[in-house]
């Protein structure tokens, strides 16, 4: 234990009421009756930010199922009742107040059967904590509230939460259980306290979204919690998509010196029921009959293409949307995005559009077709030249006697823009942005152009694992994708050399370095924040590593003004990286 940050027992406030004299009888009789035994059901389930009576509803049928299949406590995810993350929500008194009378409903709907902890808001005295609400026969019985409050990455829990003192164990059928809720168990001193101060089992609800190696990460920090306390541990978390992070469940258990026990799948909603007994070393995870405790864990081109797919159609679900287009340009970037919403939301529910120009090559016009054949999806043909026509012949006077540039490049980008933005609005469909985390970075992309959309599923995918990712979908079939098996992205596809197709014989190469070296410097430059120095001692080129740099800080303006996407690396771009738009700061020293 860290010296100085324990909190001796006599001082800390443990959340569940004293034993009583009937608990100390109860006690007795079963120490004569055989081992203690408690049953918890772990609800690995998604709920929606805001939607408080449907949070409520699934609580109440996840209370229903414990209570039949014989549970003690029920638990549910950091902050499940009010949805994760609230963000400002709960600066809002009206919505503090109606999670607080939901909380007092749930108590009264849940008064027989198992207790049920849930994760929520809870408000006094003007200030909020994260809190996670013990209810058990018609009440609340204790409330646990968050001590470590995470101000990192997505998180900003600092601006908006009291940090409380470290609090004990609650009572549940005789247990004493430590409920370290999420960042509670990422560091130590919570968990040591929860053990000093009579914990015999570790619970932590978590809101943790999904980032590629996150779960090893969890792993590994949940084993350092037991070996430090010598307690079991149960680590649940949430699933769905809310906004750019989608929490991808994988909630575990961890027997006394770190074993696995149980392993949740990533991504599905479950209810699962964990069985814990007291032996002469302490408790043990009973293990389940006739299944397997262990799911499997996916590698990390599924997991992210997962994750891509949970993104888009949660994301779609809760703004309001059951159907999705996209400009299908016969290129790699929105061959993938087709493939994604198709099995997010199924091929019959996603509209691809090719938006031809005199600079459209046959063989696009034939990948594209190709890609909506293979998936399934409807395809329709919007030439643009009539209106790029009609646009230059509406500017001739005011750019007469200037060369041709990039200003009549993006007036096609632009003009497909506003044409797939006009059958959005006309079909209420939500339109998917096609570019990667390449493009983004360096301002590879037209404002109100390419760009235009609600939602991006490639925002967090560098141009180099577009490619693999469109081989891993070619190869692989899960029973959650709604589109076809089978080779959806020709391979002719994958392998072409990347085209905007905005003048003759354009390649990306002529504006960029080549993808591979691309992405290996803007790796360094935003997920490590690295400097040039480190770049060159890398072996990259000086002048290129600068021009680079140069061009991900300038366009910065583009990015803030881009659609959301999933965030699937350390590092994306939103609320994982906040930079100035105008900023003179280069690393030139």
């Amino acid at each position: 234990m860290r010296e100085g940050r324990a909190i001796p027992r006599r001082q800390t406030q443990a959340a569940g009421p004293n034993k009583t004299g009937s608990d100390a009888a109860m006690d007795t009789a079963t120490a004569r009756s055989g081992p203690r035994r408690l049953r918890i059901a772990l609800g690995q389930l998604g709920p929606r930010v805001g939607d408080l009576d449907a949070n409520a509803d699934k609580a109440i049928a996840a209370h229903a199922r414990a209570r039949e299949a014989g549970a003690d406590l029920v638990a549910l995810p950091e902050m499940f009742l009010a949805g994760y993350q609230p963000q400002d929500l709960v600066l809002k008194p009206a919505f503090l107040r109606a999670v607080r009378r939901r909380i007092e409903r749930l108590a009264a709907a849940c008064a027989d059967g198992p207790a049920l902890g849930i994760g929520a808001p809870d408000f006094a005295e003007g200030r909020v904590w994260n809190a996670w609400f013990v209810l058990e026969a018609g009440a609340v019985k204790a409330v646990i509230r968050k001590h470590e409050l995470p101000n990192y990455g997505v998180f900003d829990e600092k601006r908006l939460y009291a940090p409380a003192e470290p609090q004990g164990p609650v009572s549940i059928r005789d247990v004493r259980v430590g409920v370290p809720i999420c960042e509670d168990a990422w560091t130590p001193e919570v968990c040591e306290t929860l053990a000093e101060t009579g914990a015999e089992i570790l619970l932590a609800p978590n809101g943790s979204p999904y980032e590629r190696g996150k779960l090893e990460q969890r792993h590994a920090l949940m084993v350092a919690r037991v070996i430090e306390t010598g307690l079991p541990l149960i680590y649940l978390n949430m699933t769905g998509g809310q906004d750019d992070q989608v929490f991808d469940g994988g909630s575990f258990a961890l027997a006394r010196g770190g074993r696995l026990a149980l392993q949740m799948p990533l991504f599905d909603e479950a209810i699962e029921i964990v069985e814990l007994e007291e032996g002469d070393e302490g408790w043990r995870f009973v293990a389940p009959a006739g299944r397997a405790a262990l799911a499997p864990v996916p590698g990390p081109l599924e997991t992210d293409y997962r994750a891509m797919v949970e993104g888009t159609r949660d994301y779609a679900a809760k703004t309001g949307f059951s159907r999705a287009l996209l400009g299908l340009s016969g290129g790699v970037d929105s061959a993938l995005v087709a493939a994604v919403a198709a099995d997010a939301l199924g091929p019959g529910n996603v509209r691809c559009v090719m938006l031809p120009s005199r600079y459209t090559s046959a063989q696009s016009l034939e990948d594209a077709a190709t890609v909506a054949r293979a998936l399934g999806c409807a395809l329709h043909e919007l030439p643009i030249e009539g209106a790029v026509e009609a646009v230059g012949r509406g500017l001739a006077p005011f750019f007469a006697g200037l060369a041709p540039d990039v200003t009549e490049e993006n007036i096609q980008s632009r003009l497909r823009g506003l044409y797939l933005m006009a059958l959005s609005n006309k079909f209420g469909e939500l339109l998917l942005s096609t570019g990667n985390k390449s493009e983004l970075a360096v301002g590879y992309a037209t404002l109100y152009g390419d760009m235009n959309g609600g939602w991006n599923p490639l925002k967090d995918v560098y141009k180099s694992r577009v490619f693999a990712l469109c081989r891993w979908r070619n190869a692989h079939h899960r029973p959650w994708m709604l589109g076809p098996a089978g080779e959806v992205i020709a391979p002719r596809i994958i392998d072409k050399p990347p085209s905007a197709e905005l003048r003759e014989g354009q390649r990306d190469e002529d504006s960029l370095p080549p993808y591979e070296r691309l992405d290996a410097m803007l790796e360094m430059l935003i997920e490590q924040d690295a400097a040039i120095e480190d770049l060159v001692a890398a072996g990259h080129d000086r002048a290129e590593a600068e021009r680079v740099e140069g061009l991900l800080l300038r366009a910065e303006y583009k990015r803030f003004q881009s659609a959301p996407g999933p965030k699937l690396g350390p590092k994306a771009f939103w609320l994982d990286r906040r930079y100035p738009i105008a900023n003179a700061w280069r690393d030139r020293e």
